[in-house]
């Protein structure tokens, strides 16, 4: 039997050994099964095969701890097979222990197989020598192509070190040349910059006298025209100052508010004269307090102002819209009602909904304005009509009662939203 196989016999045994009753072990082993379980095999092994080739039933006592871990290979040698993946040392010290059908034949295999693997083992041991010494050879050869490139490389470094030198030399003899053309440069743009100092000189004196010629032409078409006219410069002179205080005066008259007729005597009269119209005044007519002719009769009083609480109103006709769409779409119908009534609109948004100030495109007629910091724009909206002279026509737009009862009270005339909406949704 080759030794590795009868090496894997004895200590299967081994094992074996050390788990029977002491009753149960043969007695030439009962001393080696007192060992420790790493040197029971190794001291006893000659006992213990002499024993498993004489003493049957230890033999068929190992060959059942056999069955018991290898069952695959156990059955397969029993049915007189090989498993191809089974290692012929385990194969064969199976067969041994277990003894099937034709089971010298099996060790004999192993034998083979083993033998097999020992000169294929070898032979690559022989490769791996040829393989070393091949690689010992590269590398002697690449020491030596190493110190050759060493000795190139020193020399490319002297000779490199030569090739700086010049190029040192050169680059200063290039410094050198570039100096004395950047010498001759400089003349050359001084002398141009003379000569198109002299030129522009030359051009600006030619253009004065163009136009100190033009304007002794332009002055005698001027005299020439006045004597066509039979008017002198003086009177043109004086007709211009003549149409100046006339537009002066019309200013004047328009911002003092003065009136175009004189008062007659007898306006100085007492006597009960009937009052202007103002926004306490409109009669009803049976109109419902949403109905916009309502609003029609206040647009209709002259010099109204008419003040709008800007997010009151959008918020109750499209409150889906975004605070700038809002503003935006409510500025837009107001632009054509104070175009198509003349009256003075102001429109006051609440500050306090804004992170921060904000760009609007108010419509030409209409005031836009923002409720300070600290400030809502119901008291904007009383502060507008605290304003205002007493007897001057107001109308405020807003559903929020605290409000119309305020301005109330002050003598506005307070409209709900709604109010306003159909009266600008009528365009």
């Amino acid at each position: 039997m080759p030794e590795q196989i009868r090496l894997h016999v004895v200590e299967v045994a081994a094992q074996v050994l050390g788990s029977m009753p002491a009753a149960a072990v043969p007695p030439p082993l009962r001393n080696i099964a007192r060992f420790d379980p790493r040197k029971r095999a190794r001291l006893g092994s000659a006992p213990i095969a002499t024993q498993l080739e004489n003493d049957k039933e230890f033999r068929e006592r190992v060959a059942e701890a056999v069955e018991t871990a290898w069952p695959e290979l156990v059955a397969s040698l029993a049915e007189g097979t090989v498993p191809p993946a089974a290692e012929p040392v385990l194969v064969a010290a199976a067969a041994y222990l277990t003894r099937p059908p034709g089971w010298p034949d099996l060790v004999e295999q192993a034998r083979t197989d083993l033998e097999q693997a020992a000169a294929a083992g070898a032979q690559r041991e022989q490769a791996e020598t040829r393989l070393r010494e091949q690689l010992a050879a590269q590398r002697a050869s690449a020491k030596e192509e190493i110190d050759r490139v060493r000795e190139q490389l020193k020399a490319a470094r002297v000779e490199n070190s030569d090739l700086r030198r010049k190029l040192h030399d050169a680059r200063e003899r290039v410094r050198a040349a570039e100096a004395r053309a950047a010498e001759v440069e400089a003349g050359t743009a001084e002398a141009r910059a003379r000569a198109a100092s002299a030129n522009g000189a030359a051009e600006t004196e030619l253009r004065r006298l163009r136009e100190r010629l033009a304007d002794v032409e332009r002055q005698l078409e001027a005299s020439r025209r006045a004597a066509r006219e039979g008017r002198s410069v003086e009177d043109a002179r004086v007709r211009v100052l003549l149409d100046a205080l006339q537009d002066t005066a019309a200013g004047l008259r328009k911002e003092l508010g003065l009136p175009t007729t004189i008062s007659r005597p007898a306006d100085y009269v007492n006597a009960v004269v009937p009052g202007e119209p103002g926004v306490t005044a409109v009669p009803a007519r049976a109109l419902a307090n949403d109905d916009p002719q309502l609003l029609d009769q206040l647009l209709a009083i002259p010099h109204l102002h008419l003040i709008v609480d800007g997010y009151n109103v959008t918020k109750t006709g499209y409150p889906s819209l975004t605070l700038a769409d809002q503003r935006a779409r409510l500025l837009t119908g107001l632009g054509g009602l104070a175009v198509q009534t003349r009256a003075e609109v102001t429109c006051v948004f609440d500050g306090a909904e804004l992170n921060g100030p904000v760009q609007v495109s108010a419509p030409r007629g209409v005031r836009v304005m923002f409720s300070a910091p600290g400030e809502i724009a119901d008291d904007l909206i009383r502060t507008l009509v605290r304003a205002e002279p007493p007897g001057r026509a107001i109308a405020v737009a807003s559903s929020d009662r605290e409000v119309a009862e305020s301005v109330r009270r002050m003598g506005a005339r307070p409209v709900p939203s709604l109010l306003l909406l159909r009266r600008l949704g009528r365009g």
